[in-house]
């Protein structure tokens, strides 16, 4: 299935029904006096939250969207049905703008959210409505009212508790893979995963958390480089970054260097995600090379008082020993009022706990 994570569409509310002319015909009843009824109301277009959607693939191949028009009034004060609103089901986690403006009309998060976009246009009235005193027959009625239309950009950003950060090939989809039931696609290429993935992992019991893998990021990634603008909104909505530093040979350059360099783009991003809790992740373990370098590599992010775990996804070894970090980390931040300290002088280094 296609990944599309932003749309534009064009939205119609429906038109109100006119109002009805009319004269109340019935034997043995001479001047019977005006009965036209209103016309009904036009339809409103709702934006609707549904969980059980991941993209807005369904919005990708129909541009116009237009609710039902209100039916029109009829003799013997009958009023014309009301349009039927048109219901769009969008996957939790979208932005709705005016594209005309770029105004954001709302940020849909909830199961069942709804946003009213567009309304209908009100129904006319009949003629009976202009009766008085004075003018026992009238003859004027309402035409309806337009609906309102505008047209709408839709940009969805995954919700998620763990976002996974790191170059292409650090290890982010076979991890995912190891301890969820996704399947992303794994090789040994940079660029491997085109789109996010979403796993969902146990953590003990009935307790899970929904991890997001998103394509590798590189130097230049907030610039457009590689597929860094696409996707780096979609690590805006998790609650904890999992950073993998892959030590084996196939990446160049120090691990420290490396990290500082994805930390650098998220900073160009969006200067607000270093406020964010990470955890540093050191990959692929199992490789004899690796490990000859892990005790120099942990020293060296231990003197600047950032912790770190070592795992290898293929074996499984030190998956266990993360998933609960994790866990405790989530469970930490949900408890806590204000996770993150800012003492004026920049983010005080996170310290998790690993115990």
């Amino acid at each position: 299935m296609k990944f599309i994570d932003e749309v534009k569409i064009h939205v119609k509310a429906g038109d109100g029904g006119r109002g009805c002319l009319s004269f109340r015909r019935e034997k043995f009843i001479p001047k019977g006096g005006p009965d036209g009824g209103d016309g009904g109301r036009g339809g409103n277009v709702v934006v609707r939250v549904d969980e059980g959607l991941g993209t807005l693939l369904d919005l990708r191949y129909q541009v116009h969207y237009k609710a039902g028009r209100g039916g029109h009034g009829m003799g013997k004060n009958c009023h014309g049905k009301n349009g039927e609103d048109l219901e769009i089901r969008v996957p939790p986690g979208v932005l709705v703008y005016n594209d005309e403006t770029g105004e954001l009309l709302a940020d849909l998060k909830q199961n069942d959210q709804e946003l009213i976009v567009v309304r209908g246009g009100m129904g006319g009235r009949g003629n009976a409505r202009f009766a008085t005193s004075t003018n026992r027959a009238p003859r004027h009625v309402q035409p309806g009212m337009e609906g309102e239309e505008l047209w709408l950009r839709l940009e969805l950003k995954l919700l998620a508790d763990v976002g996974l950060l790191g170059l292409p090939n650090a290890g982010k989809s076979t991890l995912v893979s190891a301890v969820s039931a996704a399947r992303p696609k794994i090789a040994d290429y940079p660029f491997t995963t085109l789109v996010p993935n979403l796993g969902v992992v146990r953590c003990g019991g009935f307790k899970t958390f929904v991890m997001a893998d998103i394509p590798g990021l590189i130097e230049g990634a907030s610039e457009g480089h590689g597929l860094g603008t696409r996707f780096l909104r979609h690590v805006e909505r998790t609650d904890l970054f999992l950073h993998l530093v892959d030590l084996s040979d196939l990446q160049e350059g120090d691990p420290l260097e490396r990290f500082a360099l994805i930390n650098s783009e998220l900073a160009r991003h969006n200067p607000e995600l270093l406020r964010k809790p990470q955890l540093v992740v050191l990959t692929k373990i199992d490789i004899s090379e690796v490990r000859e370098r892990l005790d120099g590599v942990r020293a060296a992010f231990a003197a600047r008082n950032i912790p770190t775990l070592a795992i290898s996804a293929v074996t499984g070894e030190g998956l266990k020993e993360l998933v609960a970090a994790v866990a405790r980390e989530l469970e930490t931040l949900r408890s806590a009022s204000e996770p993150c300290i800012d003492n004026g002088e920049g983010r005080e280094p996170w310290q998790p706990d690993l115990s």
